[in-house]
């Protein structure tokens, strides 16, 4: 049974981070919410309280299940954590005098203490807290301090239980991922065993046992999410695997071809279906983002469901959901606000009866191309930039009409095709072109033009929760404009999109 660090999330907006950092340590862990904490059938070394945006001093603030500290494994409190650690037990913990947000600086720590190995004095950690524990309860140890903070760490008398006032997570705190990997190896003692190629071996092996000799179907979209859990499920029960491309109207240029071309060579079962004429069809005059994604969604399942019944006894469906699907979908609070609503979490319509099988459900985006990897998937696959789901459907502002996609099209495939020529495009994590509900005068052969705006969008990123632009070259952005404004009739203006996520999402709907 696979080691498990249990981190409780509070709503802090580093809770994923945490994660994160476990999962470069090749330690396993999951997140999970205060009100909601399950443990059955999982070998747990360690619980992690998170951060939260609560206070410890509201009436009703967040509280962990009691059950959880008589688990009889470590604890480390993060932030809120440890303040819960030390209030819960008798300690002060009231409004800071002063704000204590960002950089600070540990001017004293205990050397000798487990979860202070190889951290110096001096190591700058990342503050984030309105509150501060003024008094520690009886038994309770400092074991760091900065100059403004006392109870910077704590630990409580000579057990596995600690509390920390700052977030080991971020990258500003610079020994965070040490003190992460004492408590998780040192405290913990886990073995550190959690890697791309045992995810697989133990992947493949729960396929096996959960599908027995039953046939699964699978969405294939060509991205790397879909591929690699295809490739896990033709490993784990090879030809009863059934995988359906569905051609939406709404690919980037000729992918529909080159993406089934691509496959030909993997040795997956996959039938390519041109559904584009049912997908435009259903979205004509619609011009709201929200209700042109319910709308592929729903022409989605309905085409899927007449291809998936095609195939005779299946019993379960493939998805490539993968764990920042997973977390957004269940608040900390309760229901998650909805920002966007295409992400193949939620279960399936009732006429659909199949069972869901998603084999990287667990896993952040980068530990799916490490997987991939591990698979032989080719690096050209696996380095593909994101696609939403509804296609350029959310890239083209307002009503979708036959011409505008083509238009869209034309514009991406040149400027996705200059990224890769100038070697740029390994360089970005997603990029694509929006077409604007604007027209705008412009001048071409001495002639008055009224035509379209379009947007370009280059993000970096590690996973698409936060993101930035990319300072592309001035010289290549200005060679891609000229190249779109000469060769795609319809367009006579193009502009760089330099906004962040947050407070700008990645897709501009």
């Amino acid at each position: 049974m696979q080691e498990t660090i249990i981190i409780i999330d509070f709503g802090s907006q580093y809770t994923q981070l945490i994660a994160r950092r476990l999962r470069e340590l090749n330690v396993f862990c999951e997140i999970q919410p205060f009100h909601n904490v399950r443990v059955e059938d999982k070998h747990i070394k360690g619980f992690i309280l998170s951060g939260s945006p609560h206070s410890v001093l509201e009436e009703k603030a967040p509280q962990p299940p009691a059950w959880v500290f008589d688990y009889g494994v470590p604890i480390l409190g993060v932030c809120y954590g440890a303040q819960y650690l030390a209030h819960s037990n008798g300690g002060i913990v009231q409004k800071s005098e002063v704000r204590e947000y960002g950089r600070a600086l540990l001017s004293s720590l205990d050397p000798q203490n487990v979860l202070m190995k190889s951290v110096p004095v001096g190591s700058q950690v990342w503050m984030s807290h309105g509150d501060t524990i003024k008094e520690l309860p009886e038994g309770f140890n400092i074991v760091a301090s900065t100059e403004d903070v006392a109870v910077a760490a704590y630990q409580v008398g000579d057990s596995t239980t600690f509390g920390i006032q700052f977030h080991p997570e971020v990258y500003h705190s610079t020994h965070g991922a040490q003190i992460l990997r004492n408590f998780v190896v040192e405290v913990c003692q886990c073995t550190c065993d959690w890697t791309p190629t045992a995810f697989v071996e133990e992947t493949v092996e729960q396929l096996r046992e959960k599908v027995g000799d039953k046939k699964v179907v699978l969405g294939l979209s060509g991205g790397v999410d879909s591929t690699v859990a295809a490739v896990l499920l033709h490993k784990a029960i090879g030809d009863r695997l059934h995988c359906i491309f569905v051609n939406n109207g709404l690919l980037r240029k000729n992918e529909y071809d080159d993406v089934l071309a691509q496959y030909e060579h993997m040795g997956l079962n996959v039938k390519g279906v041109n559904a584009s004429s049912r997908f435009l069809s259903a979205l004509a005059g619609e011009s709201e983002p929200e209700a042109k994604r319910k709308i592929i969604g729903r022409v989605f399942i309905e085409v899927f469901d007449d291809e998936a019944n095609a195939v005779p006894d299946v019993e379960f469906l493939g998805q490539g959901t993968i764990y920042p699907d997973v977390i957004e979908s269940v608040s900390s609070g309760g229901p998650s606000v909805t920002i966007k609503s295409h992400h193949n979490v939620g279960g399936l319509p009732d006429f659909m009866k199949l069972s869901v099988v998603e084999p990287l459900r667990m896993l952040f985006k980068d530990e799916v191309r490490r997987v991939g990897a591990s698979l032989g998937i080719s690096p050209d696959l696996l380095g593909r930039h994101p696609f939403p789901g509804p296609g350029l459907a959310i890239r083209i502002l307002g009503d979708i009409t036959e011409e505008k996609v083509r238009i869209l099209q034309e514009v991406d495939h040149i400027f996705i095709q200059g990224l890769k020529e100038e070697n740029l495009y390994d360089k970005v994590w997603q990029a694509g072109a929006i077409l604007l509900p604007v027209q705008s005068v412009g001048v071409m052969g001495d002639e008055r033009t009224y035509e379209r705006v379009v947007a370009l969008r280059a993000v970096e990123s590690t996973d698409g929760m936060t993101a930035d632009w990319v300072h592309l070259p001035y010289e290549f952005l200005a060679r891609i404009s000229n190249k779109i404004i000469n060769r795609v009739k319809g367009v006579n203006r193009v502009v760089y999109d330099i906004s962040s996520k947050p407070p700008a999402t990645i897709e501009w709907e």
